[in-house]
């Protein structure tokens, strides 16, 4: 009997269709969602050029008789729905019927197929949405679709594709997405004959990141888990704030083992991470939802990647309370913010010679900070016991709801020190926050160079994820001087006054005071070494004492391929061991080795996003 039927007018019109075929990740995309729906423990996938000339996707599910075999490249042809009650409660990745019949319109198409009770197989021929051949063949169960010549009846739509490496990294991206949400089912991903993907069945999603992600990031994990009755549940994993990226290509949500590309969900995720990291650089994060069906619709896109929700601000809220209390739980987030208690708002100075410093930052501050009263010689002892009162507030303070609350961020700060010569300390500020005396203070008026401090104390990338507390920062921009562009740090005369837990610096110009972020003013001057020096041709590499070795992500991989030969011209030696592991041999003379893994993992994602984009 045949399980593939051809739906009513009445429901395809309910279904939201069109093209699904963008590029060839799109063909890839759906033919993985059938073999999924069909039951395959084992995937392969071959793709040439970039899929334009070849496209093969090979399962070992329940394959499809003679009869449904032909019925399947008929447009709304499907055996997931039947009736509208159906389609309010979808649970297969496919159901529109589409796919099939779309990506036969623009290309030629073999299907080879075979059920467990037929003697042999059947192969169908489709060329451009016409049916050739039918005809019987051999292979044992399961289903085997060839794709060719992508778009070869539509020059305009052949003639805008992107370029192999970017048509390649979408092909990727796709093939990890669904390895991914598919821990139990082994993925083989082949690119121009070479191997780019290849794991085993794993047991849970963390071994499958491992698989594929490599031992650096598995390390780093840290398990959420939470949710709410009758909105969400979410599990999965997201990375410690030493593990992070320069893009969002690290981020992978699924709801109801479906791969999504949500707002929503987006939102929720950097929420959690909110006051942890710095603008601009994000998590790595494996995301699982599972939704009420009610509460869900995914019938929105004929990509099927969005979805639309009951209840977003329900959602958003379960993922973000997630994420805080999977830091939690690793100790990154020391303190509940729920709300902020505030003692006092005026601020007593004894002590003359911290008056101007103090007048700078009060008038700077948040006026929902707590205040600092001073009340003997001893300034250092002062801020001591009021960071520790700040902590152990009473109940009977004010109390401010946490919708009122400026946005807050975390950065490591210890006891303040105050040193008798502030400016030839600047070099050795560590770990506590140092504020020059009155007698010091006269020394700043020399112009420092800020290429020269923060080049002395930049810290390595890994070094600003040490423990922190939270502060509240300025709930308004009105009393913040402008943003000065320079074209570099090395002409810009500013003088730095204190630094805070080796992340930032509080400096002046002629134009008022200034919050550096230290470890982006260190990888600007690196720029603007790499810079002069590749315009000199004069870029001079190191070689490492033990050549250093890193797991590429499947992305990476395909970028590294792309821009070997240009990360040599840039003083790297670089070498491919074998698979997606690389060996680094020499590195310009100018970078850190500890550096190296973080810069070489921001330039292959950087690539892979221009080509993306």
């Amino acid at each position: 009997m045949n399980k593939i039927k051809i739906l009513s007018d009445n429901l395809a019109n309910q279904i939201a269709a069109g093209e699904v075929v963008e590029r060839p990740a799109s063909v890839i995309k759906e033919l993985i969602e059938n073999a999924l729906d069909a039951g395959a423990k084992r995937l392969s996938i071959e793709v040439e050029l970039g899929g334009r000339r070849l496209m093969r996707v090979t399962d070992d599910g329940t394959g499809m008789g003679r009869d449904d075999a032909i019925l399947s490249f008929e447009r709304h042809a499907t055996s997931k729905i039947k009736n509208l009650d159906d389609l309010s409660r979808i649970a297969t990745l496919g159901f529109r019927g589409e796919a099939l019949a779309s990506i036969a319109s623009v290309a030629k198409v073999e299907l080879v197929t075979k059920i467990a009770e037929d003697t042999s197989a059947t192969r169908v021929y489709m060329e451009g949405g016409k049916l050739v051949d039918v005809k019987e063949a051999a292979r044992p169960q399961g289903t085997t679709i060839t794709v060719r010549d992508l778009f070869f009846n539509t020059p305009a739509r052949r003639k805008f594709m992107r370029s192999e490496a970017t048509e390649n990294y979408y092909l990727t991206n796709i093939v990890t997405h669904y390895a991914l949400a598919n821990p139990e089912i082994a993925f083989t991903l082949t690119n121009n004959g070479r191997e780019i993907v290849r794991v085993s069945p794993a047991k849970d999603l963390r071994e499958r990141a491992y698989q594929l992600f490599g031992a650096e990031l598995f390390e780093s994990l840290l398990p959420v888990s939470g949710g709410r009755e009758f909105v969400a549940n979410i599990s999965g994993f997201v990375s410690a704030p030493r593990e992070r990226r320069s893009t969002r290509d690290g981020q992978y949500f699924f709801i109801n083992r479906r791969f999504v590309r949500d707002k929503i969900v987006s939102g929720g995720l950097l929420e959690g991470f909110r006051s942890v990291l710095p603008h601009g650089v994000y998590p790595v994060a494996f995301l699982f939802l599972e939704i009420p069906f009610e509460e869900l619709d995914v019938n929105v896109h004929p990509a099927k990647t969005e979805v639309r929700f009951r209840r977003p601000e329900a959602v958003k809220e379960v993922i973000s309370e997630a994420i805080r209390g999977a830091l939690r739980n690793a100790g990154i987030l020391q303190i509940e913010k729920k709300e902020l208690k505030v003692e006092s708002r005026e601020l007593k100075v004894e002590n003359e010679s911290e008056i101007s410093l103090q007048n700078i930052l009060q008038e700077a501050q948040s006026p929902f900070q707590p205040t600092i009263e001073y009340t003997s010689e001893n300034p250092k002892q002062n801020l001591e016991n009021e960071n520790s009162d700040y902590q152990t507030v009473n109940q009977e303070e004010e109390t401010l709801p946490v919708e009122n609350q400026p946005p807050n961020f975390e950065i490591p700060i210890s006891s303040i020190d105050f040193e008798e010569s502030a400016l030839e300390k600047s070099r050795e500020f560590n770990s506590e926050s140092q504020i020059p005396d009155e007698k010091s203070a006269a020394n700043f008026e020399q112009s420092t160079n800020i290429k020269e401090f923060v080049s002395t104390s930049a810290p390595s990338l890994s070094s600003l994820d040490s423990q922190s507390v939270s502060t509240p920062i300025v709930d308004s921009a009105v009393k913040i001087p402008k943003s000065i562009e320079v074209e570099s740090l090395s002409s810009a005369k500013i003088h730095p006054i204190a630094q805070l837990h080796n992340s930032f610096i509080i400096a002046t110009d002629n134009e008022g005071l200034l919050l550096i972020d230290q470890h982006v003013a260190h990888e600007r001057i690196l720029f603007d070494k790499f810079r002069q020096k590749e315009s000199m041709r004069k870029i001079e590499s190191q070689n490492l004492l033990l050549p250093e070795t890193f797991d590429l992500t499947p992305a990476q991989s395909v970028a590294f391929d792309q821009i070997e030969s240009e990360l040599e011209n840039l003083g790297f030696g670089v070498m491919r061991l074998s698979g997606r592991t690389i060996a680094v041999k020499s590195v310009p003379t100018d970078l850190p080795p500890s550096e190296v893994r973080n810069l070489l993992a921001e330039i292959l994602e950087s690539f892979a996003g221009d080509k993306r984009g």
